[in-house]
């Protein structure tokens, strides 16, 4: 006897009134929540339900009766499919409301935290071309639209963005209106080329296939790095694509390759070949000056984050005397950039080349006064460095989006610091680990930075007093 054929449930005429996290809006089903992407409150939409939970459903529009007044039309033609801007259909002072309403409730709801200040979120000045780095990957089948399962009809190749859920499935795209147009013309040229010379695209299923990852990144200046990943080291064929490249666009500074034979696309972890220009970019913020390798963390909006920076030295208050902390503190971007009103600073990161990165950045801006330690936070940030360095004034911490460790919160609050400055780019994770501080320190006011434009991430500073 053949299984029983779920029954697809339809929800006609559901009414969108808010916006969730992750890029969600809600709507209600009999007093039960309704998660549904890429719509926007004022929608009134037919669904079809997806998932469902004891406490929520999940639903993907099918048919819209009614479209909210201040939709607005997507800028790019891949909107849905590439999942990476959600937010393109909602005008940008609504989205940044969204977002400082993502934060406040955050604090309030999973923080339990109340009598805070809430300083204006800081929108993008650009909301497009604003990226400074892009990842794309290659394929010798595209996903298509219209494609169905089966059929003989050949599939193009692809050099795009996954498919959200469908990690082997890869849209092509013709450009990305994120970075300067730029990047669309090498990876257009990229493409056109490995066509002619019939180079083969990956096939992460069959994991067979030369072209497998190419990473753009700009500075400032609009001199540009790329690195292109290989998944196997075919010298002629890889030659013959870095010289097109290196002949052919005169704006790339730095021109690298990786060989790249692990199951996942990840670079990191992978020996960087430097082929032609300089081994690195440089790219300022304010008076300083930061070297990016070609697999070292930056801030993906370069202006904005230096009005990140900013807003986290102010909060600092820094007058001089301080003994600051930078905990997780990467290349020691803000460390050096908030370095001017430090007596002392001491940066902790687990990534032994990002602080290989900060000790010369430290020495090429002339800041003689900070130390830099690699190694996992709870191990490094203890008592012990603390008889080194000295107790600290100011702690500066911009952990990864999963939050800190239960036991470096705890270091924090028995460290005495009259100054917490918590950047952070999860809210969520944000508010649980100043909950846990509550007994030590008062929230005192939280600062809003929306970096990325169209999408739902934003960065959040907040400043907490020992109380």
């Amino acid at each position: 006897m053949g299984r029983k054929q779920k029954l697809i449930k339809i929800i006609e005429g559901l009414e969108i009134t808010s916006i969730a996290a992750e890029g969600y809006a809600i709507g209600r089903d009999n007093n039960q929540v309704v998660f549904v992407k890429y719509a926007a409150p004022g929608d009134i939409v037919d669904v079809r339900i997806v998932k469902k939970k004891k406490n929520f459903q999940e639903g993907q529009i099918i048919r819209y009766q009614q479209k909210a007044e201040n939709r607005v039309a997507p800028f790019c033609p891949y909107f849905t499919y590439c999942g990476g801007c959600k937010w393109q259909h909602m005008p940008y002072d609504s989205q940044l409301q969204c977002k400082q309403q993502q934060v406040v409730d955050a604090m309030e709801r999973i923080g339990g935290i109340e009598g805070f200040d809430v300083v204006p979120i800081l929108g993008s000045e650009k909301t497009q071309a604003y990226r400074n780095k892009l990842e794309l990957t290659f394929s010798e089948r595209a996903w298509m639209i219209d494609y169905v399962k089966g059929e003989d009809k050949p599939r193009p190749r692809a050099l795009g963005f996954h498919i959200p859920g469908q990690f082997s499935q890869l849209l092509d795209i013709e450009a990305c209106y994120l970075m300067p147009d730029y990047v669309n013309q090498i990876q257009r040229s990229v493409k056109a080329f490995c066509d002619e010379k019939a180079i083969s695209f990956h096939d992460i299923q069959r994991h067979e296939g030369l072209m497998r990852n190419i990473m753009f990144r700009c500075n400032e200046k609009d001199e540009w790095m790329i690195v292109v990943a290989f998944y196997e080291n075919d010298i002629e064929t890889i030659n013959s694509v870095m010289e097109h490249i290196k002949t052919s666009f005169n704006r790339v500074v730095s021109l690298n390759y990786i060989v790249n034979t692990k199951m996942n696309d990840a670079m990191q972890g992978c020996d960087v070949i430097y082929y032609s220009g300089n081994p690195h970019l440089t790219e300022s913020l304010g008076k300083y000056n930061f070297i990016i390798q070609p697999l070292s963390f930056f801030q993906t909006n370069t202006s904005q984050a230096k009005r990140l920076y900013d807003i986290t030295k102010e909060f600092a208050g820094l007058t001089g005397a301080e003994t600051v902390y930078d905990l997780y503190t990467g290349t020691g971007s803000i460390a050096i950039y908030v370095s001017e009103g430090a007596k002392s600073l001491v940066g902790i990161e687990y990534v032994e080349v990002a602080i290989e990165d900060a000790k010369i950045n430290a020495a090429n801006n002339e800041v003689e006064h900070a130390s830099f330690y690699a190694g996992d936070m709870k191990d490094v940030f203890t008592s012990a460095l603390f008889d080194i360095h000295g107790m600290p004034d100011v702690i500066i911490t911009d952990p990864p989006r999963e939050g800190m460790h239960p036991d470096v919160v705890e270091r924090i609050n028995q460290s005495g610091a009259n100054r917490i400055v918590y950047v952070s780019c999860n809210p969520a994770t944000q508010a649980r680990d100043i909950k846990a501080m509550q007994e030590h320190y008062r929230l005192v006011k939280i600062q809003p930075v929306d970096m990325f434009p169209h999408t739902h991430h934003v960065e959040n500073v907040a400043l907490l007093e020992k109380i």
